[in-house]
């Protein structure tokens, strides 16, 4: 019986998915289907995937649809999930051979309804840990306190129990493809911690097609979309006016970006955005001068990318 789904939103990376597909083949453990969501690729994505369903090593699923971006893609996942718990491995990226079995014995082991999965390590393909690992002090935490508590960086691996991850799905906002995944993480922290887990389930390749290659071009192709996400993190319970005047200085950016003259009626924190008028429009001037010539080109890219 599956006790976890790996999925993978996907867009043009059939040169690279086979390291993943490997490295599932490896695994110690068999409990766990592989979900692929294939967001509007029109490389041989689709045939290659279906070779791998012949061969029947591993349990796969594959679904096609229009190019909605990595949210849309995390949307379409989580609505054909149905395992206990779920794991976003990107398609550029690919896990231990023993991943899969220390996910499911940590969580036979610690987990519970307390909490709403696990955060674990990503590391480099030579195995160095991105960022800082957790406090060993530390059992649980809210993903907020992590990196505004105790100083956590880099990029961390969330195995999330599904029945949340249902819940608060990411808008569409027509001519985008881009909501910040953390919306949904940052709901989900409002109500449960994460266990954490100090040992790494995923190797990361950051490619120069990735988004946090390309996260200036993203600003200036999807407005609506960060301007969404920002007054999310405005409305945070956990965070403090440094944290919210931080997101007010990018929401006034991106409502520049889309010509929003609303931007203050539609603000969930008016006094911290009239603090951060100024810095915004200084963001705003900076992304339009390191983005010359994108807006020209807006229509042109579907905006797809996996960090």
């Amino acid at each position: 019986m599956n006790r976890i789904t790996v999925f993978t939103p996907t867009y043009n990376r059939a040169y690279c998915l086979h390291h993943l597909y490997e490295s599932l083949k490896r695994q110690s453990c068999d409990q766990f289907q592989w979900l692929i969501v294939d967001d509007g690729s029109t490389d041989h994505t689709g045939e290659l995937v279906n070779g791998w369903i012949e061969e029947g090593v591993v349990q796969i699923r594959y679904i096609w649809q229009e190019n909605q971006g990595m949210h849309g893609a995390h949307n379409t996942a989580y609505s054909h999930i149905h395992t206990e718990l779920n794991v976003c491995i990107d398609s550029d990226d690919y896990m231990p051979d023993n991943a899969i079995e220390k996910i499911l014995d940590f969580w036979s082991r610690h987990g519970s309804d307390k909490y709403s999965g696990i955060a674990a390590l990503d590391a480099h393909p030579n195995g160095e840990v991105i960022g800082t690992p957790f406090p060993e002090q530390l059992k649980s935490s809210t993903l907020f306190h992590l990196y505004q508590q105790h100083g956590m960086k880099g990029d961390k691996k969330l195995v999330y129990r599904t029945a949340l991850t249902k819940e608060h799905p990411y808008p569409l906002f027509p001519g985008e493809r881009y909501v910040g995944l953390d919306y949904k993480y940052g709901k989900l922290d409002e109500q449960y911690e994460l266990l954490l887990m100090n040992d790494v389930l995923c190797y990361v390749d950051y490619l120069p097609d990735g988004s946090s290659r390309n996260m200036f071009m993203q600003y200036v192709r999807n407005p609506k979309g960060f301007a969404f996400y920002r007054k999310a993190m405005m409305k945070h319970p956990l965070g403090g006016f440094a944290f919210k005047f931080r997101h007010a200085v990018h929401y006034i950016s991106s409502s520049l970006m889309m010509n929003n003259r609303q931007w203050l009626r539609e603000s969930p924190n008016k006094r911290i955005t009239m603090l951060a008028l100024l810095p915004g429009l200084l963001l705003h001037m900076y992304i339009r001068f390191k983005t010359k010539g994108a807006s020209a080109a807006r229509g042109m890219s579907n905006d797809y990318s996996v960090g």
